[in-house]
């Protein structure tokens, strides 16, 4: 019996002009995304204790509410 294995990597194949644009626009919205991210707010924000929240006026379930105030009026 053979057994028989390929390797293609598919990032080296040729691309033509409009599979280059689209990976560059697609690039560009994940880095965009990436720099608004506000993940690392949050990640710092719930690692303080209840203590240091609360004398920031912030609640735990209220975390994400600070982090977004700007962007979503609720």
């Amino acid at each position: 019996m053979a057994d028989i294995t390929s390797q293609f990597d598919f990032s080296e194949a040729p691309r033509s002009g409009y599979q280059r644009l689209m990976a560059s626009i697609v690039r560009s919205m994940t880095s965009y995304a990436e720099k608004r991210s506000r993940r690392d707010v949050m990640d710092a924000l719930e690692a303080k204790s209840d203590e240091e929240l609360a004398k920031m006026g912030i609640r735990r379930d209220e975390i994400a509410y600070h982090v977004f105030r700007d962007l979503y009026y609720v």
